[in-house]
């Protein structure tokens, strides 16, 4: 161990036994003074006191073992969190290890700070209060007998029956909920609160031996309670608002804390649209009904009545027009969960190709006499007009040729092994059938993949009957085995790579052509040359694996095909896994970079990069200064911090809770679990400060010396 280390942990261990000796001072004085009285008492506690003293003492010496040094010594911000290395043996550390403790050592031999050693305060206040008490015993014991009192008659006076503080015999609160939430009404033997907004809330409270009672509100408000027979006072208010009330008399009660009044505030209601799923629908060519279904909830019910409102706009840029109709609908199911379902005639509404339906359901809740209004989100059916729909028919019979959808590879899979499993329930045809549906659907898929690589699709129809190929089409021609090409019996039946085809009679163009000029990309090179060469090689091997499989269950041997299929699977995955290559022209172009002007340090033309700093919001001098007074132990400002309660009640998410905190503190500022309690609702009242970036460490010395030389040449400090 480090020898400035050693004096500093002895140190500690020397404050630690002095402070145990300060604590055994108190009752060494307090049982030198009730020696006389108590005698060998007084020894007896003074051994005690020495004895838990002692306990003490070894425990805190024990604790202050390695360990605790390392965390003593880590609060130090020089020190790194590495003081650890202080204790190390210098043969087991590194070499940087080794330099980062040297400077350590050189760190702790200049500051010589000592370790924290705090003054055990609550053994003080024992050490004192043992002592106090020892001192109140013997003198107590020490005190002469008093003489016997002479004897004297006199007539003892009457007992008064009101001597004692009235107290609350018995509480009855009574509750009556509004008609419409449908709750029962009850009492309860609590004077705190909580119920539905508008409840009529009555007190029975038995209170012997006063002349007046009444509710007191924290707003000021003041309830008198009525006397009735038998000590009884009654009372009756609407909830209308939470509020803290408190029960006063006069006489005045034993004790008479504050209660809470929560009100409940009865929510409006809430619809969701569960069809259809999205709020735009695009409608079908010749469409005529239109399915709602709606789900209204409230707290306490929605009314059986709903309405529909339908908005019909017409035409379409500066002249559209609005037509609105309204539909009343009734609901079912229970009345917090109530369902209102439409099914709207389109027809009937005069809805045209090209027009908008716009929905909206709008319900109301039970509450009286004002019921809260409720509505949905705006559901919009968009019907195509005569253009749209031509395009949709052009784009369906490009679909039946490159269809969108297509199984996937996993899927194919599956179907297989599913297909497997039920060969014992399936008769011959009807499996060959399936295992050829499956086929068909491998097919699909290689020529999908097929296309990254530039082949054409298959299965495209025969030109009609009469209609000659040109020279050009190459039917005839031969091909190899890695042209790219996809060699079906069909594979080229409808492409021409020769001269150009001449035009066609007039009504005798077919889908195929309206696909080669529109919906068909035909080897683009850019599109079959977005992957590298490695991951062309492992699609063309999944597209080999996949023609097996594609041929093994077209002809029903779908045990044959699973081998081929995981094998296409697994080579799919690798190209999904491959690297990306990105086309040079579709990056960006950055202009060149001044190598002259490079590291030089200078910002001539180079915008700022600060960022201006938003003033914090100001601290309200209320919140402040009682902050500052519960930190100090002074007496918090009541009064100003009731008055900006009452400016900020609605900025609290629970003011009551920060008054019902100020209210002990008027008749007693100095109560410390109320000022602690002050304290946390302040806490939560008070919006609390942006944290503020920390500052930069200052540079070491040699970065000192670098930052001096870049701003005395910066062309020497870069070399």
């Amino acid at each position: 161990m480090n020898r400035h280390v050693h004096t500093l942990w002895q140190a500690a261990r020397n404050a630690r036994i002095r402070q145990a000796g300060w604590l055994l001072l108190p009752p060494a004085i307090a049982a030198t003074i009730a020696i006389r009285p108590l005698g060998h008492w007084a020894v007896a506690c003074f051994a005690v006191a020495l004895l838990v003293t002692g306990v003490w003492l070894w425990r805190s010496l024990r604790a202050m073992d390695a360990r605790w040094l390392v965390r003593q010594l880590n609060r130090d911000p020089a020190l790194f969190d590495s003081a650890d290395l202080l204790l190390a043996d210098a043969a087991t550390l590194n070499p940087l290890q080794a330099r980062l403790k040297q400077q350590l050592e050189a760190t702790i031999a200049q500051r010589r700070q000592e370790l924290s050693t705090p003054f055990p305060r609550r053994g003080l206040i024992a050490s004192l209060a043992a002592a106090v008490l020892l001192v109140a015993i013997g003198w107590w014991a020490g005190r002469p007998a008093a003489p016997p009192a002479p004897a004297r008659t006199a007539t003892p006076a009457p007992a008064i029956a009101g001597d004692a503080r009235p107290q609350l015999q018995a509480i009855a609160v009574h509750l009556a909920p509004p008609a419409y939430t449908g709750q029962r009404a009850g009492t309860q033997d609590s004077l705190d609160v909580r119920a539905p907004h508008n409840t009529v809330l009555r007190w029975e409270l038995h209170i012997a031996h006063v002349q007046s009672a009444a509710l007191h509100f924290h707003d000021g408000r003041q309830i008198a309670l009525e006397r009735g027979d038998d000590d009884s006072w009654h009372a009756r208010h609407t909830l209308v608002a939470s509020a803290l009330y408190r029960v006063v008399t006069e006489p005045a009660l034993a004790d008479a804390p504050l209660h809470r009044l929560d009100a409940t505030a009865d929510l409006p209601p809430q619809v969701r649209v569960i069809t259809p799923e999205q709020p735009l629908t695009l409608g079908r060519p010749g469409q005529r009904h239109w399915e709602l279904l709606f789900e209204a909830s409230d707290d306490y019910g929605v009314q059986a009545g709903a309405s529909l409102l339908l908005t019909r706009t017409e035409g379409s840029g500066e002249n559209i027009s609005f037509h609105e109709t309204r539909i009343a609908l009734r609901g079912s199911g229970p009345a917090t969960l109530r369902r209102f379902s439409q099914r709207v005639d389109i027809a009937a509404l005069g809805a045209q190709p090209g027009d908008d339906l716009i929905a909206r359901l709008d319900v109301r809740d039970n509450r009286a006499p004002n019921a809260q209004a409720g509505q949905s989100p705006s559901l919009i059916l968009r019907l195509p007009s005569e253009a749209e729909q031509q395009a949709s028919d052009l784009e369906g019979a490009i679909k039946k040729v490159l269809p969108a959808y297509f199984r996937s590879q996993r899927q194919i899979i599956i179907d297989a092994e599913a297909l497997i499993a039920q060969r014992r329930s399936l008769d011959a045809e009807r499996f060959v059938v399936r295992a050829d549906a499956i086929g068909v659907d491998q097919r699909i898929l290689r020529l999908r993949y097929g296309q990254f690589l530039g082949e054409e699709s298959e299965g495209e129809p025969e030109a009609p009957p009469g209609l000659s190929k040109p020279a050009g089409d190459h039917d005839g021609e031969s091909h190899s085995d890695d042209d790219g090409h996809d060699h079906a019996s069909t594979g080229h039946a409808g492409h021409d790579h020769g001269e150009p085809q001449a035009p066609k009679p007039m009504g005798t163009t077919t889908v195929s052509d309206v696909l080669a000029e529109y919906g068909h990309t035909h080897d683009h090179a850019e599109a079959a040359t977005l992957l590298d060469p490695q991951t062309r090689a492992i699609l063309k091997s999944a597209l080999d694996a996949m023609w097996l499989s594609e041929g093994e269950l077209r002809q029903g041997r779908p045990e044959q095909a699973l081998p081929h299929a995981y094998k296409a699977l697994a080579f799919i995955k690798q190209v999904q896994q491959a690297e990306r290559v990105y086309l040079a022209r579709l990056g960006p172009e950055l202009p060149p970079i001044d190598m002259a002007r490079r590291m030089t340090g200078k910002r001539e033309g180079v915008a700022s990069r600060r960022l201006a700093i938003d003033a914090g919001a100001p601290v309200d001098a209320a919140i402040a200064q009682a902050w500052l007074a519960l930190d100090r132990g002074a007496a918090p400002p009541v009064e100003a911090l009731q008055g900006w309660l009452s400016r900020h009640a609605g900025e609290l998410r629970d003011p009551l809770a920060l008054a019902a905190a100020l209210d002990p503190l008027r008749s007693d500022p100095t109560c410390q679990p109320c000022r602690d309690h002050l304290r946390a609702a302040l806490w939560q009242a008070w919006t609390q400060p942006v944290a503020r970036p920390l500052a930069r460490p200052a540079a070491d010395a040699m970065g000192q010396r670098y930052l001096d030389a870049l701003q005395r040449d910066p062309t020497k400090a870069r070399r």
